[in-house]
């Protein structure tokens, strides 16, 4: 299918569960309303919300917060996880000793976290970055240490007997194996950094999405609830879509990327 197509049906999805919301909001069904508007509000009243916020300028002082948030703990994150991924499936013996330590640290509930970095780093940006960073940092670390660990051993044996280092090991044989499952985990990570932002402003900030949608609950704002998830969500695409053009930039020897698909 081509992607216009793909394209197409992904637009058709969206717009028949917004008019299937729209109805059973607004519309009597055998008598009843399906989604009382006190609770599901409708996406006539959301995407007015939505041009509201864009229309007046409110929005894009928590915007910006929220994307720098999110930037630096998916840079933070992702950075750590690649060099921590590599360092232990390198090293075997650091690999075992840390096994059960890590494994505790990626058990530990992050929302439990969140005000114990917030008691740590303040109020400020950086208890937000750090919750992101816990989030994104083990989806990245597991990845690029399988993705390493997957190495071929006919390929990795040949280049060595071609007489290759281990800085050329590194960059011709384990860096290429890492990659594909690092941009893999990346486009999961997007996600987690921004929940890692908002969810540290729901729980206590003075700006950001989070504390958009933390405002308009506490008044009963579904609507502005709503419009605030919708803005998150397109703010995630729109990251995602920067992460494919890197993806395809850096995976040109990999059919599918070369077909931009």
């Amino acid at each position: 299918m081509s992607r216009l197509g793909l394209l197409a049906l992904q637009l058709l999805v969206a717009i028949i569960a917004l008019a299937l919301w729209q109805l059973l909001a607004t519309v009597p069904v055998f008598g009843r309303i399906w989604l009382p508007p006190f609770f599901f509000s409708n996406p006539v009243d959301v995407f007015d919300q939505v041009i509201k916020w864009f229309a007046t300028g409110a929005i894009w002082k928590h915007l910006a917060i929220t994307l720098w948030e999110s930037i630096l703990a998916f840079a933070i994150g992702s950075l750590g996880g690649v060099l921590v991924g590599f360092w232990f499936a390198r090293k075997p013996l650091v690999a075992a000793v840390f096994d059960p330590y890590v494994k505790m640290a990626n058990a530990l509930p992050r929302v439990v976290l969140a005000p114990i970095f917030t008691l740590w780093l303040g109020l400020g940006i950086w208890s937000k970055v750090a919750l992101g960073v816990t989030l994104v940092f083990f989806i990245v670390f597991f990845n690029v240490y399988q993705g390493v660990k997957e190495v071929s051993t006919v390929v990795r044996d040949n280049a060595r007997m071609l007489g290759m280092s281990e800085r050329q090991l590194m960059r011709h044989v384990y860096w290429p194996s890492a990659l594909s499952w690092m941009f893999s985990s990346l486009h999961t990570s997007v996600g987690f950094a921004v929940v890692g932002a908002v969810v540290g402003e729901y729980l206590g900030s003075a700006a950001g999405l989070g504390y958009l949608i933390q405002q308009a609950e506490g008044v009963f704002d579904v609507a502005g609830v709503f419009a605030g998830m919708f803005v998150l969500s397109a703010f995630v695409i729109l990251i995602d879509i920067c992460v494919t053009l890197v993806e395809r930039r850096l995976l040109v020897w990999r059919p599918d990327a070369a077909d931009g698909r």
